[in-house]
């Protein structure tokens, strides 16, 4: 997303294993409500002589606060100068602050920057004043404040709201607000976010331009509007379900959820807590004392600095290791290789990786509960063919129990530099919970060009049972998902068509005008989706006609609620909505063609 209509305001990660598991087992006990399970490093061999460490500093780009550090503000401010207009830089960013009470602060954050606190619970660590995301460096524009992230903190904004003025791969969880949310710039200009999760907003959440967003499994005070595509899952406050008059679309609960693994502190030891599974689950899971899950000290982790080699990654891994990955870019010249269950991959500061030669960035087998969180994969200049899998083709085991999860795990081709990738994400392994990503082939930025960051598919769900909660995909040349599983759910999507599309027929799908945004396979009988958005602006050739943004086999069992195409401008339209259902779009409008259910 970078482009926004002009003409109507409204839219717009000795014995080593035995150390570690017994030091796991003596800091749980002092930490209550907390179970402390044996990780697998202690089903791992003995370690040899040059087995590499767990644990250790978090690196340069890991600064930590605690209340009575002096100079928080300038430290803040010098890195939000840095980082303000730093779209495709190479700063990476991680702000911790320990539990404590923080007064007068305004964090801005720019690109690359996350904020977190420490604590096991938001409120054990409160800001009096602000985390604050606004469009100034783009003449007002929210729509390419990308790649940010604000995490469990309690905040008492200054002026009683805070502003979080985000576009896509800007998550905001666990977030405690002691009064309103506003989710557009300073000036209302065009904004197109965004994501809320385990959060309790105590005010009321103002999204004014936001063309779009997802919120689950949280608690708010109010919503004051809609422009296109608002959607809850499990969210306590949440308005009731309207669409597309106003466009709300509402579920009690959300089928499965697990929230993503963060950092903290016991005491002096940093550990990262693994919240458990919730099924139907509504409302935040640290609200009533300590949230439910597992937790492993940081000696079990294998922190990784940039310059690694995916080799000693991998030696990790395979040592019995999980891996933090702290702020920065590595390059890697073969797959992360992920083979042991409930591994966490957790990164810090949006680290990412680059696949050089045209590997794979990373690769799962098909095992339980595996935790994907916190990372970004740029694709590097030679084709991959696929940028992250999870599982192996053919993968069949049940994890319904177990599941992996991939949160907050961002995919960009393009952008920072040419970059090409057939598929950019793979899901072949069962019962996979994809919670939030952002899979984007470049719209603007260097290497953008129809050919120059060539990618066909997005995001390709081969393994049946799949969830995905958060579903952004963009801009790819064919289609942007592809789903073959069975029984398939998604709760909101948000799509936009290739900008760059030469003419008609570069885009042409044999008869079809136009590759959907969404494809579910004919060969599937079960699948069903809610709150699902394409969008498109073929500005290079605006006479380009798409003749929907969903198809999918027409079949009882596949249902869709809540679906909408939107011509930006005019440049470009749809014929029908999902099928040959539903109205054309057209003209320079702006506005929705939608169909409240189908079939």
């Amino acid at each position: 997303m970078s482009h926004t209509p002009t003409d109507t305001p409204d839219s717009g990660r000795s014995s080593v294993a035995r150390r570690t598991v017994l030091g796991a087992m003596a800091a749980a006990a002092a930490t209550p409500g907390i179970l402390a399970l044996p990780s697998p490093a202690s089903a791992a061999p003995a370690p040899q002589a040059a087995a590499l460490p767990g644990g250790g500093d978090l690196g340069p780009n890991v600064i930590v606060f605690d209340p009575s550090t002096a100079g928080i503000q300038a430290r803040l401010d010098q890195i939000f100068k840095q980082q303000e207009t730093a779209q495709f830089g190479t700063g990476r960013y991680a702000l911790l602050f320990k539990p404590g009470t923080y007064n007068g602060l305004n964090a801005q954050l720019g690109f690359y920057t996350s904020i977190a606190g420490l604590g096991l619970s938001p409120d054990d660590t409160s800001i009096n004043g602000d985390v604050t995301v606004d469009a100034g460096w783009f003449n007002g524009n929210a729509t390419q404040n990308f790649w940010r992230s604000a995490e469990n903190l309690a905040l008492t904004p200054v002026n009683g709201t805070n502003r979080w003025a985000v576009a896509q791969a800007a998550p905001f969880r666990r977030m405690h607000v002691r009064g309103g949310l506003n989710l557009a710039p300073n000036g209302y200009g065009w904004a197109s976010g965004g994501y809320i999760a385990d959060s309790r907003i105590d005010g009321s959440v103002g999204p004014y331009s936001q063309q779009q967003w997802y919120t689950r499994d949280s608690s708010v005070g109010g919503w004051s509007n809609a422009v296109w595509n608002m959607v809850f899952s499990g969210v306590q406050g949440a308005p009731a379900q309207s669409f597309p008059n106003p466009p709300y679309t509402t579920l009690d609960t959300t089928p499965v959820s697990r929230e993503k693994p963060f950092l903290y502190l016991n005491g002096s030891e940093y550990r990262v807590f693994l919240p458990e599974k919730r099924t139907n689950a509504r409302g935040v899971t640290w609200g009533s004392g300590t949230p439910r899950g597992t937790s492993l000290p940081l000696s079990q982790f294998y922190v990784a600095k940039p310059g690694v080699t995916a080799a000693t990654l991998n030696a990790a891994l395979t040592q019995g290791l999980h891996l933090l990955l702290t702020p920065g870019i590595y390059h890697l010249d073969q797959p992360i290789q992920v083979n042991r269950a409930g591994t966490v991959v957790l990164g810090l500061g949006y680290a990412t990786l680059i696949p050089d030669n045209g590997v794979t960035a990373l690769r799962t087998a098909d095992v339980d509960g595996v935790r994907l969180a916190g990372f970004l994969i740029d694709a590097g200049p030679v084709n991959s063919n696929t940028l992250l899998e999870v599982g192996p083709t053919g993968a069949s085991a049940d994890h319904s129990a177990n599941p992996t999860t991939v949160q907050d795990v961002f995919v960009r081709i393009g952008g920072a530099g040419a970059g090409k990738a057939t598929t950019s994400m793979v899901i072949n392994s069962r019962h996979t919970i994809i919670d939030h990503t952002w899979v984007w082939r470049a719209d603007h930025g260097t290497g953008v060009g129809w050919d120059t960051n060539r990618a066909d598919y997005g995001i390709r769900v081969n393994g049946s049972d799949v969830l995905a909660t958060g579903l952004f995909v963009e801009h790819f040349n064919k289609y942007d998902v592809q789903w073959f599983g069975e029984r398939g759910r998604t709760i909101f999507f948000q799509n936009e068509k290739a900008y760059d599309a030469p003419n008609q027929a570069a885009i042409q799908n044999g008869s079809i005008k136009g590759y959907a945004a969404y494809k579910v396979a004919d060969s599937v009988t079960t699948h069903e989706g809610w709150g699902l958005g394409s969008y498109c602006y073929y500005n290079v050739d605006p006479t380009i006609v798409q003749h929907h943004g969903f198809a999918a086999p027409n079949k009882p069992g596949v249902k869709f609620h809540d679906l909408l195409v939107v011509s930006l401008d005019g440049a470009g339209q749809y014929e029908r909505v999902i099928n040959d259902t539903g109205a054309p779009t057209s003209g320079t409008s702006t506005v929705p063609s939608t169909v409240v259910s189908y079939p």
